[in-house]
């Protein structure tokens, strides 16, 4: 069906509406309106939104092609049976099937039997709603979401190093202006295109850039200085660049005595990372780490920026905190232009991790097991807080717990393709299969849907309103610029109306998402993360509002530890840690690096991109990068298909040979999930703290060549 667009108040050539892109944490500016209401809705970036100034990716620029997909979902979906094909159902029936396998659940076998899945592509306000479903109307302390697997290390360092997590702990313009960048595993010239406007801008006045990755990616490329790491060994090369910090004389040491805790601790660690050691471990040879360490110590201004390179390890917290030492270390945080700071990923991924869909959480950055927390919320939902469930499972052991063996028996997902984005997917895919009930909510079919009881047909980005917060902690306005087709409806609306056949309906009347809003200001009063003094006019005045915003007058924090960090003695902390090898490590029987990443043409899962037929014609599928001198021990060639083995399983790509990789290591992109699916070979080995799976390294072989079909 054709969607029927808006009413605009518009010359016929003007781009009225003003909302974000659908995709990246960048969270660019778009206008849109439609072709004379007769076709695909026109869009282009905004000029006026500070933070990509008109600019957008190729992402950006097709993401109308979605809205009148011929593949998307209008009606809800179930089947009788496993073993039956899908039929269309009425919204009645498909929502009486979910709420009553939730409640067989839940008196079965106990209320943590029924699991929640979220997403960090929700709105704040539908992550908002989706934490308080789970708690109240299910009663399941077993929600979590795929935020788990991209932001988790970086907010468990910044929260125990800062006592806060914001991705970015100053607007992007910082960039420009500060005389060293590093860039720590990070190739955000595909993953963030518009961003580089920023490093073009800070190069022109000045300054350098430096890149630490496996890869001479396309950031790297643009780079002052490359720095090309063993993967899983960026905690030794933090260390062992402190080391000659201290060697060399860079400390900021009244910086130290006057704003942190514990460096001693941190001093006495990193004294054994001589160069020639860290050299041993990461492959860097000691005059490229003191020529990066020359640049950090003698500029003005410096900013370590990190990515899911570092963080997406079974060590991500410590090797953010690593980074974090060195950046305390010089008196970085809180300075002009300088501190460290992590490129969150998905579209909503720092509203999605404050506000409740995590296992461990509540709304605000609260903390699920604090009482003094758990109280705050529940006189704003007016129950009891001994009623609150307690920290459930993380994203992984969630999914692993599915099924009967598992005890998690009903699984219902919102926005996420899991079937595609686990790690050692195979082993996930047997977990879903065995679930007794799977529902799922999205706007197209996927790899995940297939598998699923009922299916619910949902709004679109360009639909609905609501709320995001891009990677600055800037909370922006997604105004709805289209109208939705017949036959599907909102997240927010499916809440309610589940809520409702589970009698807790009085604890959901929401009309609108601002009505969910207004509720979720005095949910998130007082706390870390604090929207109370933002709304959705403040936010339409000001182009977003920077959290904290505790009242209404405060015009909200862009800059965050000037002058104190949010620990209860406003002091940052340092932690002392040790590299160590990763959940598994390359020997005789797999002596190749594994290691996945993104392309600029494709978001995550692939299941909105792959439907995009510009994107799909510049990058129809995965091609496993390799090194010349592999190919030459291999007898590959361009294009070769080549079947990686790893101990969880085989996943089969056609070959890319290219001298920017290291001879140790291979790479793929994850955003497909058939025979080519990178994370059939990835591993679920957990960081003890974030519980954020292992998934920049792998142990593969390779198990056969063969010439393209």
């Amino acid at each position: 069906m054709t969607t029927t667009t808006l009413p605009l108040v518009r010359s016929r050539d003007e781009l009225a509406i003003r909302t974000h892109c659908p995709y990246c944490a960048f969270q660019c500016g778009i206008r849109m309106a439609d072709t004379a209401g007769e076709s695909v809705p026109q869009i282009q970036g905004d000029p006026h939104f500070p933070v990509n100034n008109g600019q957008l990716c190729i992402k950006g620029w097709t993401s109308f092609a979605l809205l009148n997909h011929p593949r998307r979902l209008l009606h809800p979906l179930v089947r009788d049976s496993r073993a039956d094909e899908f039929r269309e159902a009425s919204w009645d029936e498909a929502l009486d099937r979910i709420a009553d396998a939730m409640s067989r659940t839940k008196t079965a076998h106990g209320a943590d039997a029924n699991g929640v899945f979220g997403s960090g592509a929700l709105t704040n306000e539908k992550a908002y709603l989706l934490g308080k479903f789970a708690r109240l109307a299910l009663g399941t302390a077993n929600i979590d979401y795929n935020g788990r697997w991209c932001m988790s290390s970086a907010a468990g360092g910044g929260n125990r190093a800062f006592g806060i997590d914001r991705g970015l702990p100053f607007p992007i313009e910082d960039i420009a202006r500060s005389e060293v960048v590093v860039l720590v595993g990070s190739n955000c010239a595909d993953t963030l295109p518009p961003i580089m406007q920023w490093f073009e801008k800070q190069k022109a006045n000045g300054g350098r850039l430096a890149v630490v990755d496996p890869r001479r990616t396309e950031t790297a490329r643009r780079a002052d200085l490359h720095l090309g790491v063993t993967p899983g060994s960026d905690l030794a090369l933090a260390n062992g660049l402190l080391y000659l910090a201290i060697e060399d004389g860079f400390l900021n040491r009244e910086y130290i005595a006057d704003r942190t805790n514990g460096f001693e601790a941190v001093r006495a660690t990193v004294l054994n990372y001589h160069p020639a050691a860290v050299e041993r471990i990461t492959g860097v040879g000691e005059p490229q780490m003191r020529q990066l360490l020359r640049w950090m110590g003698a500029a003005k201004s410096c900013l370590i920026l990190s990515g899911r390179g570092p963080e997406q390890h079974s060590k991500g917290v410590d090797t953010v905190h690593a980074w974090i030492n060195l950046a305390l270390a010089l008196g970085l945080p809180g300075k002009p232009n300088s501190g460290w700071a992590t490129l969150t990923g998905q579209g909503n991924g720092q509203g999605g991790r404050e506000h409740g869909q995590k296992a461990d959480q509540l709304p605000g950055y609260r903390s699920i097991e604090n009482p003094e927390h758990r109280e705050a919320i529940a006189n704003v939902w007016g129950v009891p807080a001994e009623s609150l469930p307690r920290k459930g499972k993380s994203a992984c052991e969630l999914l692993d717990s599915l099924g009967p063996t598992g005890g998690i028996r009903t699984l219902f997902v919102m926005g996420s393709n899991i079937a595609v984005a686990s790690p050692d997917k195979t082993r996930v895919l047997n977990r879903l299969k065995s679930t007794e009930f799977l529902a799922v909510c999205d706007a197209f079919a996927n790899e995940t849907t297939a598998l699923a009881d009922v299916v619910l047909p949902v709004f679109q980005w360009a639909e609905e309103s609501g709320t995001m917060t891009n990677f600055e902690g800037r909370v922006l306005h997604r105004r709805p610029t289209v109208r939705p087709p017949r036959g599907v409806r909102g997240d927010l609306e499916i809440l309610r109306e589940l809520a409702e056949r589970l009698d807790h309906g009085h604890q959901f009347q929401f009309e609108s998402a601002e009505d969910v809003f207004a509720e979720f200001r005095r949910a998130t009063a007082g706390s870390t993360a604090d929207y109370s003094g933002i709304s959705y006019a403040k936010i339409d005045a000001q182009d977003g509002v920077f959290w904290p915003c505790p009242y209404d007058d405060h015009p909200g924090t862009p800059r965050l530890f000037a002058e104190r960090f949010h620990h209860a003695d406003g002091r940052a902390k340092f932690f002392a840690v040790e590299h160590r090898p990763g959940g598994e490590h390359p020997d005789d029987a797999y002596p190749y690096f594994f290691t996945t990443g993104r392309y600029k043409e494709h978001y995550n899962s692939g299941a909105q991109t792959r439907l995009v037929s510009k994107l799909v014609h510049e990058r129809p599928r995965p091609m496993l990068q390799l090194h010349p001198t592999v190919a030459e021990r291999h007898a590959i060639f361009t294009d070769s298909l080549v079947t990686l083995e790893s101990r969880r399983g085989r996943a089969e790509f056609h070959a890319e040979i290219t001298p920017d990789i290291r001879p140790d290591t291979l790479f793929a992109a994850f955003h497909w999930g058939g025979s080519d699916s990178a994370n059939t070979l990835t591993n679920m080995a957990l960081d003890p703290i974030s519980r954020m799976p292992e998934y920049k390294l792998a142990a593969v072989r390779i198990a056969s060549v063969r010439p393209t079909e």
